[in-house]
């Protein structure tokens, strides 16, 4: 039986020194990551990853100042990867900060050989915990929102046929199903054109 060589996991270097990113490239090949491309600043970090999706960004700078930070909640929000920052300096609210933008690990102390393979997987395990719980919060936001939504519908409903609560929610779920939609797309439909009409809530 043949075993199963694990791919490697691809890296994105963000390190301005080439001396400095020569080193942080050789500990992640001795640690099993392969680098598929260096960038001297995060100036274009969301069209670069977007480029060339890499599993993982790694950063490593002096100290994170504001255009770095904002780039990184720019990735965050629209190409989100587990994100590792090697920096000097590490203030309580540089530390706060880069979290904030979105930094599944901020390591002051320097790169270590014998340590980046633990490293790095608790920082994908760290990311990946983080946006399952932000998917499980959007989940639900949204279920409320369709909620507002469906009970808008049904007040206007209520309103212009004079009817209760049970038979407005009775005559949506009956639109949906005679127009095989979904009943929060019947409701904002319905909405528009009582609007159109000039029902309000």
């Amino acid at each position: 039986m043949t075993k199963t060589v694990p791919k490697a996991l691809t890296v994105m270097l963000v390190d301005n020194e080439p001396a400095r990113a020569a080193i942080v490239e050789q500990a992640m090949s001795d640690s099993g990551y392969r680098v598929i491309r260096r960038l001297e600043n995060a100036k274009n970090l969301t069209q670069a990853v977007t480029e060339s999706q890499p599993d993982m960004v790694i950063i490593d700078i002096e100290s994170p100042d504001r255009d770095m930070l904002e780039n990184m909640s720019r990735l965050t929000h629209d190409n989100p990867r587990p994100i590792v920052m090697f920096a000097d300096e590490g203030s309580a609210e540089q530390v706060e900060a880069a979290i904030h933008a979105g930094v599944s690990a901020y390591v002051v102390d320097g790169i270590q050989s014998n340590s980046v393979n633990a490293l790095l997987q608790v920082a994908i395990a760290r990311f990946r915990e983080f946006h399952a719980l932000r998917s499980e919060l959007e989940s639900v936001r949204s279920q409320l929102e369709d909620r507002k939504t469906i009970d808008k519908a049904k007040g206007l409903i209520m309103k212009h046929q004079k009817c209760d609560e049970p038979a407005a929610y009775k005559a949506l779920r009956k639109l949906a199903m005679d127009r095989s939609q979904r009943i929060i797309d019947v409701a904002r439909n319905v909405i528009s054109v009582m609007e159109l009409m000039g029902e309000e809530s």
